[in-house]
């Protein structure tokens, strides 16, 4: 018993000699190396060799940047706006699409406090996207109140679609797709529309009219 503790003690006072020299060498190593092993097996090195030629769509952005001819004194103030996006989303843009078109219409403020009550993955990246125009809208557009806008245009795009394999039973195999979206969205200064997807409603007056016209224009087959 007594010589089993022994060899034990030496095998702990063994495997602390090694891990010392191995941190020695890590400490003394050089910067080059350093830096050519920094990459190794981690996310940050495949992601950047992957975004490389693949940084999604610019154009939405230039449309911050447009400058406007000056208006005369007797012109309506033209309404300030903001284009804002996010690309490569790590999210469906099928399911996507019903979270854009559900604060599309809305104020900021009512569509951040639908969205804090959506159950759905993308919900969050819609509020944070809605969240920094509305930043953009007060930093650089000269936006004096964040709660006097609304969502003018908010759409979904296809981002990249990155396909991988899944292993089936009898050697087979199948192919799985990650797809990707991007997220844009466009604020205006003022107050939402009313009726943003229906049109006007009609009193009974204006549809009689138009029921009339439509009765005039109609053509009567065989007749003179």
């Amino acid at each position: 018993m007594n010589n089993l503790a022994k060899q034990l003690c030496r095998l702990n006072i063994s495997h602390g000699n090694l891990l010392k020299s191995h941190s020695n060498l890590l400490a003394r190593r050089s910067p080059a190396v350093a830096a050519a092993t920094a990459g190794f097996h981690t996310s940050n090195a495949l992601q950047a060799r992957y975004n490389k030629h693949n940084t999604g769509p610019q154009k939405w952005l230039q449309y911050n940047k447009v400058v406007h001819p000056p208006q005369a004194p007797e012109e309506e103030p033209r309404k300030a706006y903001v284009c804002h996006m996010r690309t490569n989303i790590k999210y469906s843009p099928d399911k996507m699409w019903y979270i854009a078109s559900f604060v599309r219409g809305m104020s900021v403020d009512e569509a951040l406090k639908q969205l804090n009550f959506v159950l759905k993955k993308g919900a969050v990246d819609v509020k944070e996207v809605i969240q920094e125009a509305i930043e953009m809208a007060q930093k650089r557009h000269n936006v004096e109140y964040k709660s006097n806008l609304w969502i003018a245009e908010s759409f979904v795009g296809k981002g990249r679609v990155i396909k991988g394999f899944r292993r089936h039973g009898r050697g087979r195999f199948g192919v799985v797709e990650y797809k990707h979206c991007h997220y844009f969205v466009r604020l205006e200064e003022g107050e939402p529309p009313k009726n943003y997807y229906l049109p006007n409603p009609q009193t009974p007056s204006e549809q009689f009219e138009k029921w009339l016209e439509q009765m005039r224009m109609r053509k009567v087959i065989n007749s003179l």
